[in-house]
This record gives C-alpha cells, sequence and structure tokens, in this order.
C-alpha cells in the first residue's frame, strides 16, 4: 500500500499501524537543516513583490509612448515589442496575484495551500509567449512581402530608450527569487523584451542608414523566435509540475537503489518524487526492513540522506519489518518500479531485477 504522493505533512498511513511499522515526516530535519516547511527562499515574498512591482511601474510608462511611436513611425517591430510589453506587464501583475495567493496556508481541502497558483501563473505567461511567437511570425512573413514605410529614427530612439529601460526592470526581477517557475516566468518576458529592443534598435539603425525596410520584419522575426524559445521552456517545466514529474535532474530509479543500499533495508517500492510547486520538491516510499531492526532508526538514516544528497526535507516514509504477511499485503498493488538491494538479486531470478507494478 503507497504511502501516497499527495500526503499532507504528518498524515498518519490509512491502516492501523504494527509495533514494528514507522510513518514518518522529516520535519525534524528540515528544522536541523534550517528548513521548515514554508520553504522560505533567500528573498522573501515581500522583496519580491517590491521588485516586480518596482519593474510593472516602469513597463507600463513606457508601453504607453511605445505605442504612440510605433503607429507614428509605421514601424512593425514597435508594435510588437508594444504588445509584448503589454504581455511583460499582464505576465508582472500575475505573477503578483500568485505570490500573495501561494502564501496563503493549507485550509480546508487544499491541503498544500494555494502553491500551485504559482505554476498556473508561470504556464499562462508561457503560453502567452508561444501565441505572441505565432501571430508576429505571421505579421512579419506579411511585411517581407508587402515592405511599408518605416521611419528609421523614430525606429532607432525608441528601441535605444527601450533597452534602458528594460535593463533597469530586467535587474530588477533578477534580484527576486528566480528558483520560483512563476518570477522565472515574468523574467523571461523582461529579458526577450530587452533582446527585442536591441533588435529593433539595429533594425532602425539599417533602415536609416541602407534605407532597406525589411530589417524591421526581420527584427520582428528573430524576436518571435526568442519567445518561442522562452515559452516553451515555461510550459514544459510548469507541466512536468502539475504531472507531478520527478524534478529535472533526479532519477527516482537511482535515489531508490541508494535507498536499498541503506543496511538492513531489502525493498523499497511506492516510490514517488514530485514537486508541490518550483523549489519544494517531496517523496515518499514504502520500506521493507529485515525484522529485529529499528524501523524508526532506518527511517532516520534514509531522511538524511534523501536530504544531504538529494535535498529532499519534504519526505513521508513508511517503514515495515520484512514479514510475509506484509509482503502479501503490499506487494501486489504497488506502484512503478520494485527496487531491491544487489545482492537480493542477485540470488532470485532475472526478473527480479526490476518488478514491475501488477
Amino acid at each position: 500500500m503507497t504511502a501516497g504522493n499527495g500526503r499532507a505533512p504528518g498524515q498518519k498511513a490509512a491502516h492501523s499501524r504494527k509495533p514494528s511499522q514507522a510513518v514518518g515526516h522529516s520535519q525534524a530535519l528540515d528544522q536541523a537543516a534550517g528548513h521548515g516547511h514554508g520553504h522560505g527562499h533567500a528573498v522573501s515574498a515581500d522583496s519580491d513583490r517590491k521588485l516586480l512591482s518596482g519593474a510593472l511601474v516602469l513597463i507600463l510608462a513606457f508601453m504607453a509612448a511605445e505605442v504612440v511611436v510605433g503607429f507614428a513611425a509605421g514601424s512593425l517591430a514597435l508594435i510588437t515589442d508594444a504588445a509584448h510589453m503589454l504581455t511583460d506587464a499582464a505576465a508582472i501583475a500575475l505573477a503578483l496575484v500568485a505570490i500573495r495567493l501561494s502564501a496563503r496556508p493549507p485550509a480546508g481541502g487544499f491541503t498544500y495551500g494555494l502553491k500551485r497558483v504559482e505554476i498556473l501563473s508561470a504556464q499562462a505567461n508561457g503560453i502567452t509567449l508561444l501565441l505572441l511567437a505565432a501571430f508576429f511570425v505571421y505579421e512579419a512573413i506579411s511585411r517581407l512581402i508587402h515592405p511599408p514605410e518605416v521611419e528609421g529614427v523614430l525606429v532607432l530612439i525608441t528601441g535605444v530608450v527601450g533597452i534602458g529601460v528594460n535593463l533597469i526592470a530586467t535587474w530588477l526581477i533578477s534580484r527576486a527569487n528566480r528558483s520560483s517557475l512563476n518570477v522565472e516566468g515574468a523574467y523571461q518576458h523582461i529579458l526577450n523584451d530587452l533582446f527585442a529592443f536591441i533588435a529593433t534598435a539595429v533594425a532602425g539603425l539599417v533602415v536609416l542608414l541602407t534605407g532597406f525596410a525589411r530589417a524591421d520584419s526581420i527584427a520582428a522575426m528573430i524576436v518571435a523566435a526568442l519567445m518561442l524559445k522562452a515559452g516553451i521552456g515555461l510550459v514544459r517545466d510548469s507541466g512536468r509540475i502539475f504531472l507531478e514529474a520527478a524534478p529535472a535532474g533526479l532519477d527516482p530509479a537511482s535515489v531508490g537503489a541508494e535507498l536499498c543500499a541503506v543496511p538492513g533495508v531489502v525493498e523499497v517500492h511506492d516510490l514517488h518524487v514530485w514537486e508541490i510547486t518550483s523549489g519544494e520538491p517531496a517523496a515518499s516510499a514504502h520500506i521493507l526492513v529485515r525484522e529485529g531492526l529499528d524501523c524508526h532508526q532506518i527511517r532516520s538514516e534514509i531522511e538524511a540522506l534523501l536530504a544531504d544528497r538529494h535535498h529532499l526535507t519534504h519526505s513521508t516514509l513508511q517503514v515495515d519489518h520484512a514479514s510475509a504477511d506484509v509482503e502479501a499485503a503490499h506487494c501486489s498493488d504497488a506502484h512503478g518500479e520494485v527496487h531491491r538491494p544487489v545482492e537480493v538479486k542477485a540470488a532470485g531470478s532475472e526478473s527480479d531485477q526490476a518488478i514491475p507494478s501488477h
């Protein structure tokens, strides 16, 4: 029977426990290591809000000016930048709302609180970037075929000023907690806008010096490519969290093998590793140990291993003695691969090396 990958901190196993069982949560370990279940970051939520708010004011002020200049100059690159800045402002505003909601404590049916609101925000930002990229590619191709008149001087001046504004906004958000996928989504919006203004300034200079009006559309396509790259990354990373995949760079099979290497462990199954929200990984597992050993001691050793090697300080572990009745009750409905020590595998058949779920 699984310990449950959605179990709230401190929740007990659904079935009654025998004296040989030990179900524990790594709260004491978190406190000893300086990590509480609030999972605080080096940059506080209040600081994040101030930094994001400062960037939002800058973006809104410059966006209004850019729309006016873009239409006056007939520049698609400038209008593209202005539209992107509108999404920047929306992304930052959404991030600010998500920060406030995710700070609410767990209540009712939301046993983890609203932490994943930040992931919803990041995914929305990613999808917005992808949609904008598709639209700007379409418009740029149309203008490559029928290039309009472009005022190179206005485009160049606006591009240079935009670089300055976005440098400040990028710097502000870079000081926030970018381990949060929510903040990273807003940061990617602003960073891509900085790249857009650099491309716009170059396009304005080319138009001014050579009269090559298609440079404006080419700049818009370069920006769209950067937006596409950032959007795919945000949708992929947020999707992994929603699907409760293991954190990037962490192999559950390797973790299972490490747990089996702990002296006394004879089997590990129902091993789940996922992220509650960005930067907050969690793990749960059902572990069988040899008869006569101290389940609580082994659980403590495993919690320390998970925290020290993989930064998994939020763990829920069910530890039982490997008696025949326990194996009959739990192994039949194991989720995923069953992990056993190397010496146990060697004693069994080849099919025991990785036993799939039934």
